[in-house]
């Protein structure tokens, strides 16, 4: 089974100085592989200078678009998103993985809900889809919106966000705090904090309301507000965000006390399932992950940021024991079920059984 397919640029919008939307169309065969769900988001992988690098994006369409877009911030060194801003144009062929990820909750069309989002700078392209789709198929369901940005000229979406409060009048309102712009309301100026947070709860957002809130951004923004969503009565699993950059620990590791020394020399033998097809290779217990073993043993893994941020390295622990270096993408409830990053995974045993299929 092909793990990427082409997709074809048929739109390249400008959306702000330093960000592009892409709109891409599968051929006819691929038309039910790329049907996404609502928050997730597209693997894409391109040869610069002879080495392959792999990309994740976000899909920023609602699932009621009928199309396939992702938006495309420039990073500075960015090689892929610097190509993307500056060269991609419209007949151009993207390779990519089929939509991944989890940050979405099920719609549930006969219940009303209110949704509350945190979003910073590119942040919101996944939020964005999220919002489309949910007041679209969910009409007694409310949405708030918190977007922080730099400046007035960064905020992505700008128009197409004041389109829809219109068109669900009373249903979405979107709170814009600018880090470096004045604005007439003292507490949408700055940065959104811990403390900012408590400000918005005490007079803008009834957090005791709140079913399920989504939090995508920089990394030192979504930790104070999850810690503040915490501080305010709602539970984890009430609390979804998605991470594309991370310097800090993430959620729970699949740690195994291992008794004994360390022995640099020690192997493992793993039995890896990947497409309905098993491999049965030896690799070192140190200094090498399991995804770079099976890559080495000429198995096409599936993977993109290779840091334990995105879940497309994601597989099932059927035997034996490991233990995950960085966990940012997978839930604790999926780490207790033996799920694990592959990019980040070592083993503790002489022997482990893993399936990318389950």
């Amino acid at each position: 089974m092909a793990r990427f397919h082409s997709l074809e640029v048929t739109d390249v919008r400008r959306e702000t100085r330093d960000a592009v939307v892409v709109t891409l169309a599968p051929s006819r065969d691929d038309q039910d592989t790329f049907d996404f769900t609502q928050g997730q988001y597209l693997t894409f992988r391109r040869n610069f200078d002879g080495e392959e690098l792999r990309r994740s994006y976000s899909i920023c369409a609602g699932r009621d678009e009928g199309v396939l877009k992702v938006g495309i911030k420039r990073v500075d060194g960015g090689c892929f998103s610097t190509w993307a801003n500056e060269q991609l144009s419209v007949g151009e062929t993207l390779e990519a993985m089929p939509p991944m990820g989890t940050f979405f909750t099920p719609i549930e069309p006969e219940v009303a809900k209110h949704y509350l989002g945190f979003a910073g700078g590119s942040g919101i392209t996944p939020v964005l889809s999220i919002i489309k789709t949910t007041l679209a198929r969910e009409p007694r369901s409310t949405f708030t919106l918190v977007y922080a940005n730099r400046q007035i000229s960064s905020i992505m979406f700008r128009e197409e966000l004041e389109d829809l409060k219109n068109t669900y009048l009373g249903r979405f309102s979107v709170l814009h705090v600018l880090e470096s712009e004045a604005q007439d309301i003292d507490l949408f100026t700055g940065r959104v904090d811990a403390a900012k947070c408590a400000a918005l709860f005490k007079s803008w957002i009834d957090i005791g309301s709140i079913t399920t809130a989504f939090i995508c951004g920089p990394e030192p923004m979504m930790l104070a507000i999850a810690g503040a969503l915490r501080e305010h009565g709602l539970r984890d699993e009430q609390i979804k965000f998605e991470l594309f950059a991370s310097s800090q620990p993430g959620r729970a590791r699949h740690k195994v006390e291992n008794a004994g020394g360390v022995d640099k020399g020690a192997t493992c033998q793993a039995t890896v399932t990947l497409d309905g097809a098993t491999r049965i290779f030896t690799f070192p217990k140190h200094g090498q992950s399991l995804l770079e073993a099976a890559l080495e043993n000429s198995m096409d893994a599936p993977y993109a940021c290779k840091a334990g941020v995105c879940s497309t390295c994601r597989a099932k622990v059927i035997e034996g024991e490991v233990e995950m270096e960085t966990n940012h993408a997978l839930e604790d409830y999926e780490v207790t079920q033996g799920y694990v990053l592959t990019c980040q995974c070592y083993p503790l045993t002489d022997r482990i059984v893993v399936s990318y299929d389950q």
